[in-house]
């Protein structure tokens, strides 16, 4: 990794470093592993050169869980034993001695042969070391996501610096392990990719499949100091969160960020039924008032009750991609003040399920003003077009380079996706693209769709606002709507 030279024969600055301890958990909060690692200070490196590493995107993860549990294949994640240390540098750094390290010289620094975590390539050295690699094992790299390989039984994803593995069989996850043994990787093999995302994983009596969080959830009411709450029946009462200029600032002894971080982490891999109360408290971690953190307290009561709930799944052998969106009109209008640009704006909310499974799902302000429902609605629809059709090219690609069950994929091997809208207004421009002296003045870029609902790749259909699954993803319901929503998505 190193060798020690005398600092009179370094060409450059000498940088420092710091030991970053941390402690490994398992889904249930249990300690697994303490891991010890020494980071240099990257950011005092003059000389950077390309620093550019690809990340996964979260769509792919969940596409990777999900399609894993339906094909019921066997999953395992792959913890590279201090990756970033595995890929040589392309160009020479000295650091000063750490801390405890017993030179062989006086006055000495040490010269890195290999890539450490804080150097700026670091990231960028790994991604392609890994990737020749398994490229070189006869893996096709997606066009789509750079961190998503495929191969006819088994596929890959690379998450940084660990990385999920999906195959037909348990043997076919031994011999990739081997391969990469052999040409030089220092990695052991971990639990099931879902427990890896901190996700406990359940297979109930009847076959669903049970998707938990419950040891970030226990963490969470702990850290708010809420063991004794009386437990709420829904995340966010039904008046929206303002702003509250006027309010007293926070006064509870845990951290705003810290907890807010913690639940949105929470809503987006297990928890769609906190979404929309969670994306209001992240408004304001920079400047929180006492009724923000009284909003995170209603969301941490209603986890109290729901301590071991999260997403029960049904999956179907068909790779349908369903998808619902909403929107809701001026929601704080009456709540922020007048002069705050955010009175005016609307919420967009979004669904998509893969086989009968919640995929993706999102709940955010819009970044411009609508002047009607329409114009909002039509908003969120175009905002779920963003996200659905990266999905659907990352799925064909799946469909086209793994071998899947015959009965999930169409003879055609493309994806068709529906999308149900409550909006007729929105319906009918999405469909019929027909622009009128209402919708004259609508953003060109929102109609970016348009070309792909005329080539049948995406259906919009009409929903009754009762049957729209992404309403609680737009504001704050009653007990009785709300629960009948979530029976529907997440199965409980």
């Amino acid at each position: 990794t190193w060798k020690e030279v005398p600092k009179s024969s370094a060409k450059g600055r000498i940088l420092p470093g710091t030991w970053v301890f941390r402690r490994k958990r398992s889904p249930d909060g249990t300690i697994r592993k303490f891991k010890a690692r020494y980071c240099v200070r990257g950011d005092l490196h003059d000389q950077v050169t390309d620093t550019f590493a690809p990340v996964i995107a979260f769509s792919t993860v969940r596409i990777f869980l999900i399609t894993s549990i339906m094909f019921k294949w066997y999953t395992c994640s792959i913890d590279f034993s201090n990756a970033f240390v595995q890929a040589k540098l392309d160009e020479d750094i000295w650091i000063h001695l750490p801390r405890g390290f017993r030179g062989e010289m006086t006055n000495s620094c040490l010269k890195l042969e290999r890539s450490l975590y804080g150097i700026a390539t670091a990231p960028r050295l790994w991604a392609s070391h890994l990737f020749k690699a398994l490229l070189s094992l006869g893996f096709t790299q997606s066009k789509n996501d750079p961190c998503l390989f495929l191969k006819p039984e088994i596929y890959v994803i690379v998450y940084v610096d660990d990385t999920g593995v999906a195959a037909k069989n348990k043997s076919l996850v031994d011999e990739l392990i081997l391969s990469l043994e052999k040409m030089g990787f220092e990695l052991t093999r971990e639990s099931t990719f879902a427990e890896f995302l901190g996700i406990q994983y359940e297979t109930l009596s009847d076959g669903r499949i049970k998707l938990t969080q419950s040891g970030l959830i226990k963490k969470i009411i702990a850290a708010t100091g809420l063991s004794d709450c009386k437990p709420n029946w829904t995340p966010a009462p039904k008046e929206a969160l303002g702003i509250d200029p006027d309010g007293p600032p926070m006064n509870e002894p845990w951290s705003y960020p810290s907890v807010v971080g913690m639940l949105l982490y929470l809503s987006t891999n297990t928890r769609p039924d906190i979404c929309f109360a969670v994306s209001q408290v992240c408004r304001f971690t920079h400047n929180p008032k006492q009724t923000h953190a009284s909003a995170v307290k209603i969301i941490v009561r209603y986890l109290a009750r729901t301590i071991e709930q999260g997403t029960i799944v049904t999956p179907i052998d068909k790779l349908l991609v369903d998808c619902y969106v909403d929107a809701d009109f001026a929601g704080l209008f009456t709540i922020d003040p007048n002069d705050s640009p955010s009175s005016a704006k609307s919420r967009s909310g979004y669904l998509i399920k893969l086989g009968n499974c919640p995929l993706i799902w999102k709940s955010q302000l819009q970044s411009t003003i609508a002047l009607s429902t329409a114009e909002a609605e039509y908003y969120a629809l175009s905002q779920l077009m963003r996200s659905l059709l990266p999905i659907c090219r990352t799925l064909e690609e799946l469909v086209q380079h793994v071998s899947i069950p015959e009965s999930f994929s169409s003879p055609s091997r493309t994806i068709h996706a529906t999308v149900h809208e409550d909006n007729t207004s929105a319906l009918t421009l999405a469909t019929e693209q027909r622009i009128t002296s209402r919708t004259r003045h609508y953003h060109t870029r929102w109609h970016f769709f348009w070309d792909h609902v005329k080539r049948g790749e995406v259906e919009i259909v009409y929903v009754p606002t009762v049957d729209q699954e992404a309403d609680y993803l737009t504001k704050g319901l009653p007990r009785e709507p709300f629960e009948q929503i979530r029976r529907k998505v997440q199965g409980w």
